[in-house]
């Protein structure tokens, strides 16, 4: 996996501002949205009462990296009724994915650039 392998999903501009484009902090920032998926995914569904509540904490973790569809997706299914739940449920785990794997190309990129470094 390579840099050309981004999607778009995620907005690095935003995350390197962010970071003062620190790479260390960058890494560990992409590493804890990394493990926030991976804590609040398997919640995504509306036979857990905490549906919502992975939505949420989700939507932050996006908003911190800059993956606004993620971010936009969470909100719209946390704030949304029961009627259509599966539904936005289902845009959060594809939106979830395509920034997942934006992440890994770039987690990719910084360890490349450590070793030329």
């Amino acid at each position: 996996m390579a840099l050309r392998d981004v999607t778009g999903a995620v907005d690095f501009g935003h995350l390197e501002a962010y970071t003062l484009n620190d790479a260390v902090v960058m890494e560990e920032v992409l590493r804890i949205f990394q493990q926030q998926c991976e804590l609040w995914s398997p919640l995504l569904t509306t036979g857990h009462a905490g549906w919502r509540d992975a939505a949420h904490t989700i939507k932050g973790a996006a908003a911190g990296i800059g993956a606004g569809l993620l971010a936009a997706a969470a909100e719209a299914a946390e704030r949304g009724d029961a009627e259509g739940a599966d539904f936005r449920l289902e845009k959060i785990k594809s939106a979830m994915n395509a920034a997942q794997h934006d992440v890994a190309a770039y987690l990719h990129e910084l360890q490349l650039r450590s070793l030329r470094g």
